[in-house]
């Protein structure tokens, strides 16, 4: 795979640019603070940049990579109320 290769999904930063290829990708994580770039989010990033511009693996795995890094602080809420309850909608035979 070569290194310019594009995701199948652009990457949406918070300034409104878009990071399309593994280069915008790759540009974007060297210019972070030494400090940011030492997390342990943003080193998995670099690695699956890496990895997949070397061994030519699949862009979505940087693009993953990439994305867990940016949205490292977002904590994920399950909302139940959208959550359909399957249950009470039938008898079963022992019940009748």
């Amino acid at each position: 795979m070569p290194w310019g290769a594009r995701f199948d999904d652009p990457i949406a930063l918070a300034n409104g640019r878009r990071l399309r290829t593994l280069p915008d990708a790759a540009t974007y994580v060297t210019g972070l603070p030494k400090k940011e770039a030492a997390l342990p989010e943003w080193q998995a990033a670099i690695e699956a940049l890496i990895l997949v511009a070397d061994r030519g693996g699949p862009t979505m795995f940087a693009r993953i990579g990439v994305m867990r890094a940016l949205n490292r602080h977002v904590e994920r809420v399950f909302d139940s109320s959208r959550k359909e309850k399957h249950w009470g909608k039938r008898k079963l035979a022992r019940d009748r």
